[in-house]
């Protein structure tokens, strides 16, 4: 049976081939899965259009989302201690919500890719992982705050 792949199906194929497939696999897995449409059909084909569009549109927003993000620069405060060690941590939810309040951008605080959270004053540089090669990168900066 010819089926259109909708998605990446391991050891199978990729998203948008059509490969012909045991029928028993296509009807019990493939097609209720929503992995595969039959390939003779034109309703697979104008979904399969309207998948590969959408997905465009997608990568075109991650792509404008990346320029906006691409060289910002925000300040965090916080305590510190001795040897300009810093009460606590700075962690990616930190930084994913001072990017949310000083620029307006909605960050996943898990898109953010800080390997260690920080426990010193200074600049750092950090990555946040918009889509798998989109990978823009912002300025972190971290400063002494006021004592009360």
């Amino acid at each position: 049976m010819k089926v259109v792949f909708l998605q990446d199906v391991p050891n199978v194929a990729r998203a948008g081939e059509v490969k012909e497939v045991a029928s028993g696999y296509s009807r019990n897995f493939l097609i209720p899965q929503k992995l595969a449409l039959l390939a003779g059909s034109a309703a697979s084909i104008t979904q399969l259009k309207i998948k590969a569009q959408s997905q465009a549109d997608a990568q075109a927003e991650l792509v404008r989302l990346a320029q906006q993000i691409e060289g910002k620069e925000i300040i965090l405060k916080a305590r510190v201690g001795a040897k300009d060690r810093l009460f606590g941590s700075i962690n990616s939810a930190d930084i994913a919500s001072e990017l949310n309040n000083s620029a307006g951008l909605v960050i996943d605080k898990r898109k953010v890719e800080l390997g260690k959270p920080i426990r010193q004053l200074g600049n750092y540089e950090v990555a946040i992982r918009l889509a798998k090669d989109i990978i823009p990168k912002i300025k972190v900066t971290v400063t002494e705050k006021e004592p009360d």
